[in-house]
């Protein structure tokens, strides 16, 4: 079954906490089953490179596959020397998009943005930054731009889109 996934989420941007509550409950219990575990497991294998969603960081991550485990599986991500028990429901085996794509009238949203993303947005001065995301936070998020640290709510927050733009050291480059 193929969803749109933001039309998903302004569904839920209208449900009330305890609708969402009751959802969360429900898709655990689905996610549970032992037919969803064996049919990612049967694609599997040890040494694999994969990717999987993480959810600390709200962005893919490639990992090698180290070990099964009953309900788990445990990973070597391959951008750092961490080992980590994911769910094997988070192993993205279909290649699925998980980019996000906003109304730019109204900002980004939190699933929208991850770790290491590259976001513009104005100052107090209406000055436009851009910066590089380090911190995802409830309600804003906590970014480098030019050797200094903002938190900004994510409504004021929009993509860098013009020419190549990329993060080092927390400098925005423009190449174009």
């Amino acid at each position: 079954m193929s969803m749109d996934f933001a039309a998903v989420m302004a569904a839920l941007n209208q449900a009330s906490g305890f609708d969402l509550f009751r959802l969360r409950v429900a898709i655990d219990r689905a996610l549970d089953d032992p037919k969803w575990i064996a049919a990612i497991r049967s694609q599997l294998r040890i040494g694999q490179t994969i990717q999987f969603f993480d959810n600390r960081i709200n962005a893919l991550t490639q990992a090698k596959i180290v070990e099964f485990r009953r309900k788990l599986v445990l990973v070597q991500r391959l951008d750092r020397d961490e080992r980590w028990l994911i769910d094997y429901t988070a192993i993205n085996l279909a290649g699925v998009d998980v980019d996000i794509r906003e109304n730019p009238e109204r900002g980004l949203s939190r699933q929208a943005v991850a770790v290491g993303d590259v976001v513009g947005f104005l100052d107090h001065d209406q000055r436009q930054r851009s910066g590089k995301v380090v911190r995802l936070n409830d309600k804003t998020v906590t970014l480098l731009s030019n050797g200094q640290k903002w938190r900004v709510a994510y409504n004021f927050l929009h993509r860098v889109v013009e020419g190549d733009a990329f993060a080092a050291d927390g400098q925005l480059v423009l190449e174009g």
